[in-house]
């Protein structure tokens, strides 16, 4: 029996993550070419009208209208699944109005990844929320299928997560939740991200002249992502440094995360944890003690991880490896599309 193909809608394909999004919608085999719209918020006087005025490299391929967005238009085209890849501000405003006309959503925001408010209060919102905005705060499911497949599913709210927050949460729950990491001693996650990372608009940390040839510490003990990490690992604010850097490339993330064991472990016991903790997840690659570099994920959806065991077996260095405009924000979004229809979770992906 023919299936009618899915209909969705990408606000903010200008962006570095919504281009690539757009790009991966508009190949998967399941849906309609997707409808793009531009932000309300957009600040240019003159704002686009196609795509391709944006990402030339798409010319010659057909016509990809970019419109002023609205809900009517929503609406006409049946719209069944919408994502948001844009400023946090603007999901928290619009995704109580998608639900109440029974659209689900995909956002790429950090507006609902988040359960605690002290956590929440990072990206300014109100310690006290209330009504519609309350319940989507407390029902949106995280959006990491490799933790919460069954969740999202069935979800009308998918937060996806950030791009730092999926290398380091990959990495290190299959052993926090085999309670073999000694949490008390600490982790320390020590990342480094391209500069797509830091999105579009140009600031004086992410210039030319400022990211060549360059390396650079940033948002210490302040990064969104923290947040993110305490809460899906289940650990205290006090049991996990994170330092995020600034390299000097387009795109890519490597993180080297330090664990102290509870006991004695082998490299054969620690491969065994994480290769069956990821038994059923296509996206997640264990290299074992080979260790990944963010030249073997890119333009991928894999998260690659691998480790190094000390002589004392009770030292642990995990790397973990993604393509953060991927695995870490377009390819994990249409992977949770692919969840939440119950379609492969490689479709439109390999």
């Amino acid at each position: 029996m023919m299936v009618s193909p899915l209909k969705t809608a990408v606000v903010g394909a200008t962006g570095y993550a919504g281009f690539e999004l757009t790009r991966l919608l508009l190949k998967h085999p399941r849906i309609s070419p997707p409808l793009l719209f531009s932000r309300q918020n957009d600040d240019d006087d003159d704002p686009m009208q196609e795509l391709a005025a944006a990402y030339p490299e798409i010319s010659g391929n057909g016509s990809y209208p970019l419109r002023p967005f609205s809900w009517e238009a929503l609406a006409r085209e049946g719209i069944e699944l919408l994502f948001l890849a844009t400023p946090h501000e603007v999901s928290r405003a619009w995704v109580p109005e998608a639900l109440q006309r029974g659209v689900r959503v995909i956002d790429l925001s950090g507006a609902w990844r988040l359960r605690n408010k002290l956590h929440r209060a990072v990206y300014g919102f109100a310690d006290a929320d209330s009504g519609i905005v309350s319940g989507i705060a407390e029902s949106a499911i995280y959006g990491l299928p490799e933790l919460h497949r069954e969740q999202i599913a069935s979800a009308q709210v998918v937060a996806n997560p950030g791009c730092y927050a999926t290398s380091i949460i990959t990495a290190l729950a299959p052993l926090v939740s085999s309670a073999v990491v000694d949490v008390q001693r600490g982790i320390v996650c020590d990342s480094k991200s391209g500069v797509s990372g830091a999105g579009k608009r140009p600031t004086a940390q992410t210039h030319f002249v400022e990211v060549a040839d360059n390396l650079s510490a940033y948002s210490v003990f302040g990064h969104r992502h923290t947040g993110e990490m305490l809460e899906q690992l289940q650990l205290q604010d006090d049991q996990l440094w994170f330092s995020p850097h600034l390299l000097p490339i387009p795109r890519g993330i490597l993180s080297t995360i330090y664990v102290h064991l509870k006991k004695p472990m082998t490299e054969q016991d620690i491969e065994d944890i994480l290769r069956g903790f990821y038994s059923n997840s296509p996206w997640v690659r264990i290299f074992g003690t080979r260790l990944p570099q963010i030249r073997h994920s890119l333009h991928t959806n894999y998260c690659d991880v691998g480790f190094n065991v000390a002589n004392d077996g009770q030292r642990l260095v995990i790397v973990s490896c993604l393509d953060n405009l991927m695995k870490g924000a377009a390819g994990q979004a249409v992977q949770n599309m692919n969840v939440m229809w119950g379609w492969n979770e490689c479709e439109g992906l390999n």
